[in-house]
């Protein structure tokens, strides 16, 4: 059997309609195939590759780490240079009381962690997330998702789960002082992405901190400079309890982390100790590329020519097919009048040799968040291929 058929006969599917296109090697913000077509990636493996493939200081880091040690205890045992130089450095970058730092394998687990942490914390047990949320598919972070078609049929869940809608003032009451957190993307993503009301997450904060709610801010998809700012939050001037970062965090490498105040943090040190545990997180090799990962971006500050690049993409891509461009930085949703037309776009964009993809609940959209280093001429390339898609 070739690849592509080994792939279907031994690998367990996502779904009945994979892309199923082999790729022999990636570099920079192109894909290739055996045959040697080349695939401009605007999608970043959904929001990871910031740096590109293959970036040559993100490999420099992992072949060093590899040749001192890679899994050596579980996480929070011993002391591995890695994760503490990473830790560091995230700490570092963000506000005075996201100063501890739990590193994980996912977004997901980053997730689980964090609901976990403000039930202990708080001793509450109801959670309030929102409606065509995503984060992630274990079955913590499946319960506080904002979508009952990916849910029902893995029921029973997490109880105590309020869904309200998001950019929805009057729905806030939902938070009383019995809710241990609130679980919101500072932008969402697969609703499309959706940016927050003017003054939405100053009225988020101010409720959590009158019913003493921990407020999670998920930056999975957003964080890392995809918006324009190194942390999407910077955009609204309010500052979670707990951040969740992952996806682009380890430069291509499977790594996650959920952050909080020390305070915090600390009550999964006890009652019962090992509160939270687990075997891989803060993989040496994984944080060696996050470190290096996160360096270049803070070192050539990446974020400060996303603007520049979202201008241009909205620039060229004027089309009486696109109903609106929704979004901020380098993460933007297409919007087309329905799936069928979308579907057709992307389909015919694939066929030109431009990766990008929809969203899980906005099928109606192509989505747009290519790699941080995009260039203003492969812009103008991956536009004028969507444009030519349009006219589908």
């Amino acid at each position: 059997m070739n690849h592509r058929e080994l792939f279907y006969h031994f690998l367990g599917q996502t779904s009945d309609f994979p892309l199923a296109i082999e790729v022999s090697h990636a570099h920079g913000v192109y894909l290739y195939t055996p045959t040697g077509k080349r695939y401009l990636d605007i999608i970043s493996g959904i929001g990871v590759s910031n740096l590109g493939h293959g970036h040559p200081e993100v490999i420099a880091a992992v072949k060093h780490q590899v040749d001192k040690y890679m899994h050596l205890m579980v996480y929070g045992e011993l002391v591995q240079s890695p994760q503490v130089l990473l830790a560091q450095k995230l700490v570092e970058l963000l506000p005075d009381s996201l100063n501890n730092v739990y590193l994980v394998n996912s977004g997901a687990e980053a997730t689980e962690g964090a609901l976990k942490l403000a039930k202990r914390f708080t001793g509450r047990t109801e959670i309030v997330s929102f409606r065509h949320a995503y984060h992630g598919s274990t079955h913590g972070a499946l319960s506080i998702g904002g979508s009952e078609n990916l849910k029902q049929a893995f029921r029973p869940l997490l109880p105590g789960i309020t869904i309200i809608d998001y950019n929805c003032y009057e729905q806030l009451k939902a938070i009383t002082r019995q809710t241990a957190c609130v679980v919101v993307e500072t932008i969402q993503g697969e609703a499309g992405v959706m940016v927050p009301n003017a003054g939405y997450l100053n009225k988020l904060r101010q409720q959590c901190d009158q019913t003493g709610t921990l407020l999670v801010f998920d930056e999975i998809q957003c964080g890392f400079g995809r918006t324009g700012k190194l942390w999407a939050f910077e955009h609204f001037g309010v500052v979670p309890d707990i951040l969740l970062l992952a996806k682009s965090m380890g430069g291509g490498l499977p790594i996650g982390a959920f952050i909080a105040s020390k305070q915090i943090m600390r009550s999964l040190t006890h009652s019962p100790v090992l509160g939270h545990i687990t075997t891989f997180g803060g993989n040496p090799v994984c944080a060696a590329a996050a470190l290096a990962h996160i360096t270049v971006v803070q070192r050539d500050r990446l974020w400060e020519q996303v603007p520049q690049k979202e201008q241009l993409f909205r620039e060229q891509l004027k089309h009486n097919q696109i109903v609106e461009i929704r979004g901020m930085g380098l993460m933007l949703a297409i919007v087309y009048e329905n799936a069928p037309k979308a579907q057709r776009v992307i389909a015919r964009c694939l066929e030109e040799g431009l990766l990008t993809d929809w969203f899980l609940f906005a099928d109606n959209c192509l989505r747009i968040a290519p790699p941080l280093i995009i260039s203003n001429e492969q812009i103008r390339e991956a536009c004028e291929i969507i444009l030519k898609a349009s006219d589908a």
